[in-house]
């Protein structure tokens, strides 16, 4: 606001139309008002129409604002009320001022509801000191200051760290909301969500820059929780709005709205402010009460992320165009985190001039992205590698073409416009069949350790809750966790939770079936890979498996296979001898219990102090076979000793 001198003497030529008052009371004068032409207070004016002021409640404004400014107004109040006071009240403004009435002086009129006068403790209503709120004061002086009494928790909003058109375009038609809803006079919420608190904020700024208005935050985690304190709070921040025309946002992004006493909070702030507020969340959550809107904020796309990490990295070549292909690719970070791992690589790699910028910065985004699921999955760190893996070519085949298609994702989908012909389906969800200990989870892992990843395990038992849906809440947690990029995702004997939907016979199983609903779109919608693993492929759901992008069949191995696999499986610094592959691939046994019977006959080698032979490979085969119940038979064990 202007603090043109004009201002000021607007100000004070009113404040000496009350002086002139106060003096005519003191000689026991009439004053008949007549036409005036002197100027006025703007910043009055804008009060009186702000909060619906008559020419009575303006002139008690004044009065006061006289008392504040002007050290000999206490007299002149006390003179023209026959030694009354020496400060404004609410008698003497009736008495002297022209258009006084009772009215002005309740609770629920503009003048103390809206709180620009405070009464001091006094005998009566009348006779107690009134004086101007220091907000309004400051406001009459050309100052738009905040007011102190919203101090840590109202804030004006910082420029936004990441602004790109999506933004924009969305803030247009954020801010055309809130206008429809103020000239209406409709009390609405506009609920804006979004994963990334960065895009959120954006969007709300750019809605007030269309608007021509400063963005007023409140945070909801540090609202009070005592009513009167809240209500309070909830006048004032409306004044703010309504004073300097701002429009209000109340940030919940970083709140449980689960947790009673907060939610309770939010909904009584809301309920308090008769106009539109923008509400910042991070999932769309419900607003008992209120009407309102709802308007999502979408992550960035490969084309924003890849604008953003050229803005904050600073290139100058010294990073291939390839390597941030491959991040944009893989990663789907926040602005914010995206602005943290540009500094710390920067740093890096201007304190060691040999580091690699590319295979930093992935491992940076990596370390940043690791989802926090914490019961929910097990971190596996991939340590097996293509060597590691026996099994037909075909198979190998779709296991590299997979992580081919990760690798190329952005090639494909967005420089080659792929994705944009649709954004459902572009996922790479990944069924491994086979018995137990044929590969699958080793080849989920190698192609993990193939792009840099990590794998996570879910945990079924953690994940699948009887109570109605928590299995679909721990779902949901899982994957907009794995949305950032981090890793891939190992759904183990998937069949228990991709099973097929049954016909309800009661409400257990449309519940059953409401969760696989569930989890099947939340498959189409995710854009990672997510690798299932069954040994019964028939039971999995038909509505799933046409989502699959791939499918690997793990065969039980043959003897050739067998033979390969223990060529494999004991490392070079393991000393050996005599082993004999052939006769040990006439074992009928799978590549896991394979490889259980190397480390045990590993153990029972070091335990004597020798080369791992072929006699302790049989011993340690027959402790498998106890523990599988399959005895061995002698042909598969011929020659073996």
């Amino acid at each position: 606001m202007s603090t043109e001198p004009d201002l000021r003497l607007g100000l004070e030529v009113e404040i000496d139309r009350v002086r002139m008052l106060l003096n005519a009371a003191a000689r026991g004068a009439a004053v008949v008002p007549g036409p005036d032409a002197s100027p006025r207070s703007a910043a009055l004016d804008h009060v009186a129409a702000a909060f619906g002021l008559d020419e009575f409640e303006r002139l008690v404004l004044l009065m006061c604002a006289g008392f504040e400014l002007d050290p000999d107004f206490g007299r002149l109040c006390a003179q023209a009320f026959e030694n009354g006071p020496v400060y404004p009240t609410f008698g003497l403004a009736m008495a002297v001022l022209p258009g006084g009435r009772t009215e002005a002086l309740l609770p629920g009129a503009p003048l103390r509801y809206w709180r620009l006068v405070e009464l001091s403790s006094g005998t009566s209503l009348t006779s107690c000191p009134v004086h101007l709120d220091e907000r309004i004061m400051v406001h009459l002086l050309g100052s738009d200051e905040l007011d102190s009494r919203l101090a840590g928790i109202v804030r004006f909003a910082p420029p936004a760290r990441a602004s790109f058109a999506s933004q924009a375009k969305l803030g247009a038609e954020v801010s055309a909301a809130w206008q429809r809803s103020w000239e209406d006079s409709a009390r609405q919420t506009i609920q804006i969500s979004g994963a990334d608190p960065d895009l959120v904020r954006s969007v709300s700024l750019h809605s007030a820059h269309r608007l021509g208005l400063a963005l007023l935050v409140a945070d909801a985690d540090t609202l009070p929780a005592e009513p009167r304190e809240l209500d309070g709070l909830a006048r004032l921040w409306w004044r703010e709005a309504q004073l300097e025309r701002r429009l209000l946002a109340l940030d919940c992004r970083r709140i449980d709205h689960a947790e009673a006493a907060r939610s309770s909070a939010i909904r009584r702030l809301l309920d308090a402010v008769q106009m539109p507020v923008l509400v910042e969340t991070v999932t769309p959550q419900p607003l008992d009460g209120r009407r309102h809107l709802h308007f999502r904020v979408p992550p960035l796309d490969a084309a924003e992320q890849r604008e953003l990490w050229l803005e904050e990295l600073d290139l100058d070549g010294g990073m291939a165009e390839r390597d941030l292909d491959r991040i944009v690719s893989q990663y789907r970070l926040p602005a914010a985190e995206i602005a943290a791992v540009a500094a710390e690589t920067k740093a890096r790699a201007a304190s060691d001039d040999t580091t690699d910028l590319g295979d930093s910065l992935w491992l940076a985004c990596r370390a940043h992205a690791r989802p926090r699921l914490g019961s929910l999955a097990h971190r596996i760190e991939p340590r097996a590698r293509w060597d590691d893996l026996v099994l037909p070519p075909a198979q190998l085949a779709v296991l590299h073409l997979i992580a081919l298609q990760v690798v190329k994702r952005y090639t494909v989908h967005d420089l080659w416009g792929f994705g944009r012909r649709t954004s459902r389906g572009l996922g790479l969800a990944s069924l491994f069949v086979g018995s137990s200990g044929t590969g699958k989870t080793m080849a989920a892992e190698v192609v993990a350790g193939e792009l840099g990843l990590d794998l996570y395990r879910i945990d079924l038992s953690q994940v699948v809750n009887k109570y109605i849906g928590e299995t679909e809440k721990n779902l949901g947690r899982i994957f907009d966790a794995a949305d950032a990029g981090a890793g891939i995702l190992l759904f183990d004997e998937a069949d228990a939770l991709f099973g097929k939907r049954s016909e309800v016979r009661d409400s257990h199983d449309r519940y059953a079936n409401i969760e696989t609903g569930y989890l099947l779109q939340r498959m189409e919608d995710y854009r990672g890979l997510a690798i299932l693993t069954t040994n019964m492929k028939e039971a999995l759901d038909a509505a799933f498996m046409r989502r699959l992008r791939f499918m690997v069949e793990f065969p039980f191995p043959d003897a050739a296979m067998r033979a390969e696999i223990w060529s494999r499986m004991f490392p070079s610094e393991t000393p050996t001898a005599d082993l004999d592959f052939e006769r040990l691939a006439q074992l009928n046994a799978s590549g896991g219990s394979i490889r259980n019977i190397a480390i045990n006959a590993a153990f029972l080698a070091a335990g004597d102090e020798q080369a791992v032979s072929m006699h302790h490979i049989l011993d340690a085969a027959r402790l498998e076979s106890v523990k599988l119940q399959h005895p061995l038979t002698s042909g598969e064990i011929r020659g073996w000793a």
